[in-house]
């Protein structure tokens, strides 16, 4: 059956072959390619953006599976900061090795459509487009296979484009004359509103980012602690970004979103039938993060059982997927990162010693926003230039009492929660500048209603929603945001619980 698969495959690569290289406008090219790829890969989105090799300004996108066209373009930068363009929403598309090292950065604002898979393509060595595939309309992930046939169509696309583009002598690069976006300077700075920086110039900050540069390169495991929202995540991909690794995409995981059966299915994967609901085979983590870098968040959470199977894996890189015999390999890099004192659960039997010296190599302690001192109003002032673009405001800027009060506060969310502070302001602000009067009082915060015990799930998912909506004034988009979910989840969401939008 497999080999039937096979040479279905490959007969159909070759009739899209022979289609394209008729083919003679770089329109046409592309248009054939989307809708060929959504026949052959079944994705639930396909999107081919074509860039200018010479000043990565795109020139053209064909698109399928979406509800709208774009308001905002897809861009492509380069750059040497990849903290910095983590931050910003950004992914590492490649690196480039001339005069000195720089990384090319992709920007798609569209995150809510969660991209599965993005492959870039190139021409004379210079990127020239990008595509992009959602999750499998099936649920299944993509195969190794399917991956190497995407591949070798990217690479056909761009020889053709190329070949079409050469023959015409008076254009030096990909460059139209018309474009299909109108282009605002900002955009190309737009990225994901999600993840602040890792910005701040005190002692504990600067101690952070030397020994995040220290341990990129040398291929050990690494801890990253500290308090709820500090920024720990940020860490973790900062570092896989700056290693010999990051040509590959950052596996991450959260162990404390799941239950141990879950965590153990999807750090390992399982076979067909291994449990109720195993309908299919499905590759773990640790398959998808071979020569790359696995972030597990959350580690002091993993129970006992998975803690002896994960100590295994970082020994000597054997596996079993769950309810499989075949021994798997798998050369990954482990960071993880933990609110938890690990050394208080070793003592409490709740964490294994041998593991915690395992993942233990090397330790990064973030520390709390609290005790940066001048870099809070540094990361606010970050947070408002950001928000304020990526909203289409006009605010010229903070008062200096929410400054004053931004130094006394104690934060206890840290910069997560002064990334919602700050988001919330712009958008609900009316005047010139963000005022204490939008800034919601200690005792407000602290005294954040929490569910009842006798409430069911959904009731308190309900509740949850409506308090979301109602700090961002029933902005959808923020507070899907907020809610870390795609818009339209958060729509179906409100109308399951017939939720009431006030104003």
């Amino acid at each position: 059956m497999q080999s039937t698969k096979t040479t279905d495959s490959l007969s159909l690569i070759a009739d899209f072959t022979d289609q394209v290289l008729t083919t003679g406008k770089i329109a046409q090219v592309l248009d054939q390619s989307v809708h060929f790829i959504s026949r052959f890969a079944h994705p639930s989105f396909v999107a081919i953006s074509l860039f200018s090799s010479a000043d990565f300004d795109l020139v053209l996108e064909k698109r399928l599976g979406f509800a709208s066209e774009r308001k905002i373009p897809p861009s492509l930068e380069l750059t040497d900061n990849v903290a910095d363009s983590i931050a910003r929403g950004g992914e590492v598309l490649a690196l480039t090795d001339k005069d000195f090292q720089k990384y090319l950065i992709f920007f798609d604002t569209e995150q809510h459509l969660q991209c599965e898979l993005r492959l870039s393509f190139f021409y004379h060595s210079e990127c020239i487009g990008v595509l992009s595939l959602g999750k499998k309309e099936s649920g299944t992930d993509y195969t190794l296979q399917e991956i190497d046939s995407l591949r070798l169509l990217v690479n056909l696309i761009a020889l053709k484009c190329g070949e079409i583009n050469s023959q015409n002598k008076a254009e030096k690069s990909f460059a139209p004359k018309q474009k299909n976006f109108i282009f605002h300077p900002r955009l190309k700075t737009r990225g994901r509103q999600d993840a602040p920086d890792l910005s701040g110039n005190c002692p504990a900050m600067m101690r952070v980012k030397e020994l995040i540069d220290r341990v990129a390169l040398e291929d050990v495991a690494v801890l990253i602690s500290g308090e709820s929202g500090t920024g720990k995540e940020l860490v973790a991909r900062a570092i896989h970004q700056k290693s010999r690794r990051s040509a590959k995409p950052l596996v991450a995981m959260n162990c404390a979103a799941l239950s141990e059966h879950l965590v153990e299915s999807e750090l390992f994967g399982h076979e067909k039938g291994a449990f109720t609901g195993a309908f299919s085979q499905k590759k773990g983590k640790f398959e998808f993060a071979h020569e790359s870098t696995i972030f597990l968040d959350e580690i002091g959470d993993m129970s006992l059982t998975t803690q002896a199977k994960l100590l295994r894996v970082l020994q000597d890189g054997t596996f079993q997927r769950v309810g499989g015999n075949k021994t798997l390999f798998s050369n990954a890099r482990l960071l993880a990162a933990t609110n938890k004192n690990l050394l208080e659960k070793i003592t409490t039997g709740a964490f294994r010693e041998d593991l915690y010296y395992r993942i233990n190599v090397v330790q990064i302690e973030l520390p709390p926003l609290r005790e940066r001192g001048e870099d809070i109003i540094l990361i606010a002032d970050h947070l408002f230039q950001h928000f304020n673009e990526y909203y289409g405001k006009n605010l010229q800027g903070i008062e200096s009492d929410v400054y004053e009060w931004m130094l006394r506060y104690e934060f206890p969310g840290n910069v997560r929660e002064l990334q919602n502070i700050i988001e919330r302001a712009v958008i609900m602000e009316k005047g010139h500048k963000i005022s204490l009067d939008l800034i919601p009082s200690e005792r407000e915060m602290k005294t954040a209603p929490t569910p009842v015990p006798d409430l069911s799930l959904d009731q308190v998912e309900k509740e949850h929603i409506k308090s979301v909506m109602k700090q961002v004034g029933n902005n959808k988009s923020a507070a899907a945001r907020m809610l870390g979910i795609a818009r339209k989840t958060l729509r179906e969401k409100i109308q399951k619980y017939n939720i009431h939008l006030d104003g």
